[in-house]
């Protein structure tokens, strides 16, 4: 792929109120400048959940999708957020690293600098970069025993509510509510550690910090990761598991069957989508809102 070809100031002349197509143009360019390093660094990654569908089934993304998600084994994942910055365009794009300042949750995003990108919830700290993101997870190794594996997953879930809570989360569950304000006065560590797992593979791994909300969508064997391969992806190449198709299986059932006419809708999780302006642009813009759709997961 000729990554010269991707002109991000274009990407800023389309207006405010992006469609679907032009978000998707934005996100494409925050791929091709996440591939560009990993490759550069020699570092494998995999397009992962509703991205993987899309690349599979598509060629591309989902035709209703406004989302871009790629999954990284949790030890290239940290080589990544240690050598990345040194070859990231900084002047197009930014690096938000889970638990950074300004960023309490927990995995990280690549940003397009310049744009807005603003999600239905109310922000606690203003200085948080909201502009169009691609979503980087983490893959950790899970326990050999499935009362291991019940036992990250459990932490997985302080870990993520601290981090929601600290970032801002609305929601209409009181039970939600409740457990994050409970899991305020635990310390983050300790779990984080539980959900990050041995060190030796015991041949399986989770994506508890990144895939579905259920336990059994979030296990797989490593086996599914050890290889790649490179699928069209509009119009580029991009890496997804050699196993793609168990691994889909797993994570939707019968992913290649499409979902009713009803159903081919984008996400209800924003609010504003600007390729024009910065998020900078739109301080306490939502200060006032009441969101009628909320998210119904506590991720």
């Amino acid at each position: 792929m000729n990554y010269t070809e991707i002109n991000t100031y274009d990407l800023y002349q389309q207006g405010d109120s992006a469609t679907t197509e032009e978000h998707q143009k934005a996100l494409y360019a925050l791929l091709c400048e996440f591939d560009r390093i990993c490759a550069a660094l020699r570092i494998p990654y995999f397009l992962f959940a509703g991205t993987l569908i899309g690349a599979v089934r598509h060629h591309g993304f989902i035709p209703w999708d406004d989302d871009l998600d790629v999954l990284m084994l949790r030890k290239d994942y940290e080589r990544f957020f240690q050598e990345a910055p040194k070859l990231l365009n900084s002047k197009g794009f930014y690096l938000q690293r889970e638990f950074s300042e300004h960023w309490p949750l927990f995995f990280s995003k690549l940003r397009l600098n310049g744009t807005a990108c603003l999600e239905k919830y109310h922000p606690k700290d203003p200085k948080t970069h909201e502009g169009v993101y691609m979503d980087i997870f983490p893959c950790d190794n899970a326990y050999g025993s499935n009362f291991g594996r019940k036992l990250q997953f459990l932490c997985s879930k302080v870990v993520i509510a601290k981090g929601l809570d600290k970032r801002g989360y609305d929601t209409d569950s009181k039970g939600k509510k409740l457990f994050m304000t409970l899991c305020r006065i635990l310390p983050r560590a300790p779990f984080l550690h539980i959900v990050k797992g041995p060190k030796k593979t015991s041949g399986y791994v989770h994506s508890f910090l990144g895939a579905a909300s259920k336990f059994s969508k979030n296990v797989y064997p490593s086996t599914y990761f050890e290889k790649t391969i490179r699928f069209p992806f509009e119009g580029g190449q991009f890496p997804v598991p050699e196993q793609y198709d168990a691994l889909l299986k797993i994570l939707y059932g019968d992913y290649m069957k499409l979902p009713s006419e009803e159903e081919r809708k984008c996400k209800q999780h924003t609010v504003l989508v600007d390729l024009k302006k910065s998020y900078e642009c739109y301080q306490g813009y939502r200060d006032e809102m009441k969101f009628d759709v909320l998210s119904s997961s506590i991720r």
